[in-house]
């Protein structure tokens, strides 16, 4: 009697074809995070840099031996 997982073939097309429908942890925990508090809207373009940007009067300049 043939089973039917002996004409099963498990190639590459076979994988990439499967699809893949589970959200990244990030994204887990920022819909958690957002259901018990909505963000506050955020300016596309603001005049201040996002946090943990440094800005230096002084420039490296790379220069070739």
């Amino acid at each position: 009697m043939a089973d039917d997982w002996d004409d099963l073939v498990l190639d590459e097309d076979f994988i990439r074809s499967a699809g893949t429908t589970e959200p990244s942890a990030r994204a887990r925990m920022l819909a958690a995070r957002w259901r018990e508090q909505e963000p506050e809207p955020q300016p596309w373009r603001s005049d201040e840099p996002p946090a943990g940007w440094f800005f230096s009067k002084r420039r490296r300049r790379w220069r070739r031996p």
